[in-house]
C-alpha cells in the first residue's frame, strides 16, 4: 500500500496482560491514496520498535507499506479514538513481518500531495467557525466536526 500519511497519533503505552510487569506499545496513522479513500494503520510492538516506526516520518511524508495484516475494525471502539474511515478494515503493523518505507511524494506521485489538503469529512458533515459564533446557543451539547484553518501558532 503507497500513501501519504494524513494523520498521526503519539506512541502510547499499556500493561501487557500476557507479561505481567512488561508493557506493550503502539501508535497509530492514516494513510490516504485518492481523495476517497484512506485507511487507519496501527502499529504494537516493543518500545524500541515502535518509536523508531513512530520517528521514521511525520504527516505529510508518503509512505510504502508491505506485508500488513489486513483486520475488521470494530466501528464502535475504533472510531472514538481513530478517524473515521470509509473502509470496514484496519491495516496492522506487525514487527516480524510488516515493512514502512518512506519516500519523498515528489518521488512516489506527486498527486498524492494535493490529498493533504482534502477534508476526510463530508462536506456537508461540518461546521464553520462562524456557523458555530452564529448559531452557539442552539448548538450547546451537540458533538460537532469542524473544518478550520490554523492561521498562527505562538507560545
Amino acid at each position: 500500500v503507497i500513501g501519504v500519511v494524513i494523520g498521526k497519533t503519539d506512541v502510547r503505552s499499556f500493561p501487557d496482560r500476557k507479561n505481567i510487569g512488561t508493557e506493550r506499545y503502539t501508535f497509530g496513522f492514516t494513510i490516504r491514496d485518492s481523495p476517497s479513500y484512506f485507511i487507519n494503520v496501527q502499529s504494537w510492538g516493543r518500545e524500541e520498535y515502535i518509536r523508531s516506526l513512530s520517528e521514521s516520518f511525520r504527516v505529510g511524508d508518503c509512505v510504502t507499506i508491505e506485508n500488513p495484516l489486513i483486520q475488521s475494525k470494530e466501528a464502535e471502539r475504533e472510531e472514538k479514538f481513530n478517524p473515521v474511515t470509509p473502509s470496514a478494515y484496519k491495516l496492522l503493523l506487525s514487527e516480524n513481518h510488516s515493512v514502512v518505507k518512506t519516500s519523498s511524494c515528489y518521488d512516489t506521485d506527486t498527486r498524492l500531495l494535493s490529498l493533504l489538503h482534502l477534508p476526510v469529512k463530508d462536506p456537508q458533515d461540518y461546521y464553520s467557525l462562524g456557523d458555530i459564533v452564529a448559531n452557539g446557543q442552539s448548538l450547546h451539547g451537540r458533538v460537532l466536526n469542524v473544518l478550520a484553518a490554523v492561521m498562527a501558532v505562538s507560545e
